[in-house]
């Protein structure tokens, strides 16, 4: 078996490369559209802001996070959260974004 590749052995590095990669992709070409319905579900009460969400589910995620999405799926809001474990893993985290609840925790 090879040597561990630096990256994985140093999460917060990893963490830092994907927060980094995330900005440097920037908002999709729909991102200004996405930006203004979520902003007004948060302000017609649909969907709790970032900080409430966060404030709710922070202690209970596996890691550190390393980036978030909104989105509206089957007329449900998400939170997505990329999530990186104290190992390296990387996990995608599904939070309901009008109850906070969290539905699914997938490791990528």
């Amino acid at each position: 078996m090879g040597q561990i590749p630096m990256f994985l052995r140093f999460p917060s590095v990893l963490a830092a490369l994907i927060a980094v990669t995330l900005v440097w992709l920037g908002p999709s070409p729909a991102g200004a559209e996405d930006h203004d319905a979520v902003r007004r579900a948060v302000e017609r009460g649909a969907i709790r802001p970032l900080s409430e969400i966060l404030a709710a589910v922070r202690d209970k995620l596996p890691g550190e996070i390393a980036g978030v999405e909104v989105e509206e799926k089957h007329g449900r809001w998400l939170y997505e959260f990329r999530v990186v474990g104290s190992k390296g893993q990387l996990f995608e985290v599904y939070v309901d974004a009008r109850t906070a609840t969290i539905e699914r925790v997938k490791e990528k």
